[in-house]
């Protein structure tokens, strides 16, 4: 009898358990039920917000485009006021003149956009001129730095700071006929004289 009751209390140990393992197993089931339910409606709810900004866009898109196909109420009165000018020329003497201003009116705005081209053409070719006197300058001052530099390859330059020709410095312990002077073989660069 004791072990049909020991029998007894391991099953029901055994049921308990299992009771407590499946009711984890349904409470992390819940919890993972909750969770994908939670992110179903925050996708859902985005969904909705970017489909109702997609809406406003088309609506907004739509009437712009209506605006856009509409002629503009500028370009009607404008139409609407040459028209009426028109009109009120009955005599011929009145179109004549109209027209002839106009005619005048489209002579000097000719005569304008001439002057304007150009004044616009003497502008690129002064441009242009400047431009190439400074690539000369630019190649000349390049080509006596170098030149220089020929002449005395050992002396570095400053910064910012380019000599044309370097002095002839004559040591007081030589005579004036050993100092350095460029051989007769090398032609001698053209250099601008300074004068003292």
């Amino acid at each position: 009898m004791t072990q049909d009751i020991r029998q007894w209390l391991a099953e029901i140990k055994g049921l308990q358990q299992k009771l407590v393992e499946v009711q984890q197993e349904r409470d992390q089931a819940y919890s993972s039920a909750t969770n994908w339910r939670n992110l179903y409606e925050t996708e859902a709810k985005q969904r909705r917000t970017e489909l109702q900004m997609a809406r406003e866009t088309i609506d907004a898109l739509r009437i712009e485009l209506e605006t856009l196909q509409q002629p503009s109420p500028d370009a009607i009165t404008y139409d609407e006021f040459l028209y009426q000018q028109v009109e009120q020329w009955q005599q011929p003497e009145e179109l004549k003149a109209q027209l002839l201003q106009a005619l005048l009116e489209r002579d000097r705005l000719s005569q304008s956009l001439e002057e304007e081209q150009q004044a616009h053409r003497q502008t690129r070719q002064d441009l242009t001129t400047a431009l190439g006197d400074t690539m000369d300058l630019l190649t000349k001052t390049k080509q006596a730095t170098q030149a220089n530099l020929a002449l005395d390859p050992n002396q570095p330059l400053p910064d910012n700071v380019v000599l044309l020709r370097q002095p002839a410095v004559s040591q007081p312990d030589q005579p004036e006929s050993n100092s350095k002077s460029p051989s007769p073989e090398r032609p001698q660069p053209d250099l601008p004289q300074f004068q003292s």
